[in-house]
């Protein structure tokens, strides 16, 4: 008892320092509404690392408690997350878009496994970049690093290429909307099968109006559906590879716990009238969750490293990008 008190105590500064940099986040959302909440948090937790007194306080004081953040705070955000979801607003897609949706992402989760083991990146950084790139950006990265059993430096140069990307996006995507031939709606669609954060798809798809932006953002959501079964694949995988455990231990679950209070979440949201005021407070403690969490997970960049050795994970991570946006406008045209 004693012991994990000590351990809450601890925590303390760290998750303080983390709820200072979302709200710091929120602002500067706030001040520039084209700049998404958690991707600012990302950046924060980046440029925060680069500062060298401030880091070594991240790897002393502050360690205890950003480690909380970016592992127990991300998977109540991911929980919250599936109260974003209605079945029902997926189905209105109608089939065809959902195989293409589906399709989309497996293939690019494939190709980028595989681009990412051909470029012999280290440790898991090819699971994390193709569930980043495909899913549904830093979240899913947080989700697969669990149970994946990830190191913070191989989950962080993963986080900081699918926000960048993703950023990117948010600045180049618009230039293509009408050169492509797309109408509001394709526009809409292209984006949310595509750009890789939800909060970089609001930024992005917003431009072509409200229609645009309801239909991204439900096609991305579709995106984001498929990350409990992709982390529960995993798991198992996982523990095949592991074979029996060892005396005294044993496997996680195959689906984590945090994957079923998602899975629960989405079935409320399909099946129960939740009021309005719960949804928005919910999304509110959920969007506060990440942006603490994926603070948490930007700490752990070192920018000189990921220059210096990180070449071939941004090759890789470029290469994914342009592949999702050229498998996605296919979809567009077959819908």
């Amino acid at each position: 008892m004693r012991a994990r008190l000590n351990g809450v105590v601890a925590s303390v500064p760290g998750v303080a320092a983390a709820a200072a940099a979302a709200t710091l986040a929120w602002g500067i959302h706030g001040l520039v509404p084209a700049i998404p909440l958690l991707t600012a948090a990302v950046m924060i937790g980046i440029l925060t690392a680069q500062i060298p007194f401030v880091r070594r306080a991240l790897a002393g004081v502050l360690a205890a408690g950003l480690s909380v953040t970016a592992k127990r705070f991300m998977r109540l955000g991911i929980v919250l997350l599936g109260l974003k979801l209605s079945l029902l607003d997926i189905v209105h897609l109608g089939w065809i878009s959902i195989v293409t949706v589906v399709a989309v992402l497996a293939v690019t989760f494939g190709v980028t496994l595989w681009l990412g083991r051909l470029f012999k990146l280290p440790g898991h950084q090819p699971l994390l970049i193709a569930t980043g790139f495909s899913i549904c950006g830093a979240s899913a990265i947080g989700a697969m690093s669990h149970v994946a059993k990830s190191k913070d430096e191989e989950t962080a140069t993963p986080i900081a290429l699918v926000t960048l990307c993703g950023t990117l996006a948010i600045a180049v995507l618009p230039w293509f909307w009408h050169p492509l031939g797309f109408s509001d709606l394709q526009f809409g669609h292209w984006v949310g099968a595509s750009v890789h954060d939800v909060g970089q798809v609001v930024a992005t798809a917003q431009v072509a109006g409200s229609a645009a932006l309801a239909v991204a953002v439900v096609v991305k959501l579709t995106r984001v559906l498929m990350l409990a079964p992709m982390v529960a694949i995993t798991s198992f995988v996982v523990r095949r590879r592991e074979g029996a455990p060892e005396a005294g231990t044993k496997h996680p679950p195959i689906v984590p716990l945090f994957v079923v209070g998602f899975i629960c979440a989405m079935l409320i949201r399909t099946f129960v009238s939740v009021p309005v005021e719960v949804i928005d407070a919910a999304d509110t403690v959920q969007t506060a969750l990440l942006a603490m969490a994926l603070f948490g997970l930007g700490t752990a960049v070192r920018l000189g490293e990921l220059i210096r050795t990180g070449w071939r994970a941004l090759l890789v991570a470029l290469l994914s990008s342009v592949l999702i946006a050229t498998l996605a406008w296919g979809a567009v045209q077959m819908g």
